[in-house]
């Protein structure tokens, strides 16, 4: 399984840097080491570097940031919400991406900020009306999203756009995992200042990957680059600045961020 970033060799580059930057490059990551190559999909080397080297961003640049959400049972059950009978879908803007270490800003506005830890997916082909048998062929790999929420403002504003959509609430990475991944045995795993306070499998899901991308397709494009943020497992709670979350998916690596006070 290779394990692609996205990186710069500027320490203060900001992580909404866009495919075709001078400043956003592209590696595989092997151990402390970085290979550049030269596209985000490429496996030939044509550089190397120290991870300690670089800026990690986030490990794709997408189109969009599609979200489910309530896509397992006992999540829509512990925040009291209906589960739902087909995918509920929201977006997340990409100025809400940050890499693996940057900070979350606990913004004015809300007084409730809440982590969600999921497994992402990132598509690798354009998709268009794709049958679920086959969509997981237009998966390019897998990456970790926290889907950092206002809960206040998401019951106040009934649609989540504030809820969901602040600067920096979707911390995503630290790599994007393509090759062969046990689906059935993933595990997402998630911390606060060290106690664990997730740890569900993906089988419990409402709605399979697959599922989700043809439903998605049958109304809009999905592009190279495009993430899907698949649902969050319950365990979801309160972070106040000062906190650190970490997030956990085994054979894909470890999402950390700090959160502050804007």
């Amino acid at each position: 399984m290779s394990k692609h970033i996205r990186f710069s060799h500027d320490r203060n580059a900001r992580p909404t840097l866009p495919d075709g930057s001078p400043l956003a490059r592209y590696g595989i990551l092997e151990g402390d080491r970085v290979f550049e190559t030269e596209s985000p999909w490429s496996t030939e080397k044509t550089g190397e570097f120290l991870l300690a080297q670089v800026r990690l961003l986030p490990p794709c640049w997408p189109s969009k940031i599609v979200c489910v959400g309530r896509n397992y049972v006992d999540h829509a059950k512990e925040l009291g919400n209906p589960v739902p009978a087909e995918p509920l879908l929201f977006y997340k803007p990409v100025s809400s991406l940050i890499a693996s270490g940057d900070p979350i800003v606990y913004p004015p506005i809300t007084q409730m900020v809440s982590f969600e830890g999921e497994l992402g997916l990132v598509i690798g082909r354009q998709a268009r009306n794709v049958p679920a048998a086959s969509a997981m062929d237009y998966v390019f790999g897998y990456t970790i999203v926290n889907d950092i929420t206002a809960r206040d403002l998401q019951k106040k504003d009934g649609q989540w756009a504030r809820a969901k959509g602040c600067d920096s609430f979707c911390p995503t990475g630290p790599c994007i995992a393509a090759g062969e991944l046990d689906f059935e045995s993933i595990r997402i795993r998630s911390w606060v200042d060290g106690q664990l306070k997730q740890d569900g499998s993906v089988r419990d899901m409402i709605f399979h990957p697959g599922d989700i991308i043809a439903y998605i397709t049958q109304f809009q494009t999905l592009e190279p680059g495009d993430l899907i943020a698949t649902g969050t497992p319950p365990g979801v709670g309160p972070l106040e600045p000062g906190n650190t979350v970490r997030v956990e998916i085994e054979g894909i690596g470890a999402l950390e961020n700090t959160v502050i006070r804007k």
